[in-house]
């Protein structure tokens, strides 16, 4: 008899838990960040037409990624933040799914494009979290466009293309990845989008030109915020710092360049908390 009622025990599991289970299983959408129908549109900005995401609900803060990234590179960032936040990401003028356009790339180009696709969602007041050359266009945002932007967190921007910015191997290899696009484009080689690329890396190589004195006229709170590993060097860092009235520092130790993917629970929990604080200044150190 109590051989008979496990049977039917089992049997009933069988039946009702394990399809329900499948079917839970089946019913969770797996989210294609950058190629997501459902949250993405093309908005014409400056003769070019720009790919944007948009996630959740709150406060909007704008995600920028860096010179080689794209939307899906800031998967970790949009996952955690578009929880308390509505989330606008963009693909970059050339990058992903947005248009390079006719001109030339560059940094205030970029920044113009954000704030095209902001006027196109009527918002203002933002948070901004840029990484890389993101970070760069924080800055940017920041001193151009005051109105735009709240509280900017700008992770391992460098404000001049050299090497009293960035550490020598990875200037070298900006202008190694240069020249290789410039040749490669000679030869009309269709094996990688040579345009973009060397577009890219000229970007890195001969730009951009932020000014102490540009800085200065950021109003707005600023992590600054890099790694004891990055390819910008820790001094620069300091030195941006130093020249924003109202900024912090922040250095995660033993992680680099790459700790918004590598490391997200450390690099967003950071991000998260000083977007949640109030600014804490120089009554610190009365």
């Amino acid at each position: 008899m109590r051989k008979h009622i496990k049977t039917i025990i089992t049997l009933l599991i069988l039946t009702f838990i394990l399809p329900n289970s499948v079917f839970a299983q089946s019913d969770l959408k797996v989210i294609d960040y950058g190629n997501n129908k459902d949250a993405g549109k093309f908005i014409t900005i400056n003769g070019a037409k720009q790919y944007v995401e948009i996630y959740g609900q709150g406060a909007p803060l704008v995600l920028i990624h860096g010179n080689g990234g794209n939307i899906g590179f800031m998967k970790p960032q949009i996952e955690f933040f578009a929880k308390q936040y509505m989330v606008i990401v963009m693909d970059c003028r050339g990058r992903g799914k947005s248009e390079l356009g006719k001109d030339s790339l560059t940094y205030h180009q970029m920044t113009k494009d954000i704030v095209g696709i902001l006027d196109y969602l009527h918002l203002d007041s933002t948070y901004v979290v840029g990484r890389s050359d993101g970070g760069i266009i924080a800055l940017l945002l920041a001193i151009h466009h005051p109105e735009k932007v709240k509280k900017i967190v700008s992770f391992a921007a460098n404000l001049t293309p050299d090497t009293l910015a960035l550490y020598p191997s990875f200037y070298d290899e900006i202008i190694h990845d240069r020249k290789l696009a410039d040749e490669m484009l000679l030869k009309k080689d269709t094996t990688q989008n040579w345009k973009v690329i060397q577009q890219r890396n000229r970007l890195m190589e001969f730009q951009p030109h932020i000014s102490a004195s540009d800085l200065q006229k950021i109003k707005c709170p600023v992590l600054v915020m890099s790694t004891d590993r990055d390819v910008i060097r820790e001094e620069h860092t300091i030195y941006i710092y130093k020249n924003i009235v109202k900024a912090n520092l922040c250095f995660l130790a033993g992680e680099n360049h790459y700790v918004s993917k590598t490391n997200p629970e450390l690099f967003n929990t950071t991000v998260q908390k000083y977007l949640d604080d109030t600014y804490k200044g120089d009554e610190l150190r009365k």
